[in-house]
């Protein structure tokens, strides 16, 4: 497309940078080196703990996988100050400063900033990063074209867009959304451009990145649940209602609760002649 100057692709400007913002996942921050340890990345933990990597009797389950779904699980409940707290108290901490970053730049619609800060995290997997900047890059098309800044929005789908997707049909998609007509009755382009808002497009970067950066939504809930449905599954004398069941004990449903008392006796009609 002419017209419009050339820049580098995305996956090329994505560059370290010497410092980042550290802090605990309630937005709280301050200004130190990324390239540190992750111990410096974390608060330390008190005295009086102990320093065992895993808990429960089985010695299955590792002691920061633990801490960190409560963490989640607290913050999704809306108790930000006892995550915060949990967090502190523990020294281990919800999620890197350079994620915690990264989360407040796409919010924040910080977009160049965030595509730099998603190579900091240091995923593996260079076709999750393609898809997380595919993600990132066609949001900041999208609201670059809602916002009226339609050259903008060309010159990052052409030098941005383009080069991360394979999919032409999707390019297609997308360039057909520069030429949808706008100011007709009962229509605007917000109502054809489908911008999702940023927290749906975190959403969907939760989905995308490995869990042990962003843990899943409702992570402790799903085990919970899985837990007391393997225990109704091996209830041998199962027959009590799912609303029943109780996080406070195992569940057991006992030879008790099978039917043992005559309620009602079926009758039956046998050439005409009615037996009961």
């Amino acid at each position: 497309m002419g017209g419009v100057e050339d820049e580098e692709p995305a996956l090329k400007r994505m560059k370290l940078s010497s410092k980042g913002l550290v802090g605990l996942s309630n937005g709280s921050s301050s200004e130190e080196p990324v390239g540190g340890s992750s111990s410096d990345l974390m608060a330390r933990p008190l005295s009086s703990e102990g320093d065992g990597e895993v808990v429960g009797s089985k010695g299955v389950i590792k002691r920061e996988e633990f801490v960190r779904i409560i963490t989640k699980a607290l913050y999704s409940l809306g108790y930000k100050k006892s995550g915060a707290r949990l967090e502190e108290e523990s020294g281990i901490a919800l999620h890197s400063s350079v994620v915690n970053l990264f989360m407040q730049q796409i919010l924040d619609g910080h977009w160049d900033e965030c595509v730099v800060t998603l190579n900091k995290i240091g995923l593996a997997d260079e076709n999750v990063v393609r898809a997380a900047l595919f993600l990132i890059l066609e949001q900041k098309f999208f609201e670059l074209l809602d916002g009226g800044k339609v050259m903008d929005a060309l010159k990052t789908l052409r030098t941005e867009v383009v080069p991360l997707c394979a999919d032409s049909s999707r390019i297609r998609e997308l360039s057909s959304c520069m030429v949808l007509p706008c100011g007709q009755v009962g229509s605007s382009r917000q109502d054809i451009v489908p911008v999702r808002s940023r927290s749906k497009l975190l959403e969907e970067l939760q989905k995308l990145l490995p869990p042990t950066v962003l843990i899943p939504e409702k992570r402790l809930e799903h085990l919970v649940e899985q837990a007391l449905i393997l225990q109704r599954e091996a209830c041998q004398f199962h027959n009590s209602l799912d609303k029943e069941m109780s996080l406070y004990s195992d569940h057991h449903c006992g030879k008790s609760q099978i039917p043992s008392r005559t309620l009602q006796v079926r009758k039956r009609c046998l050439y005409g002649v009615r037996f009961i």
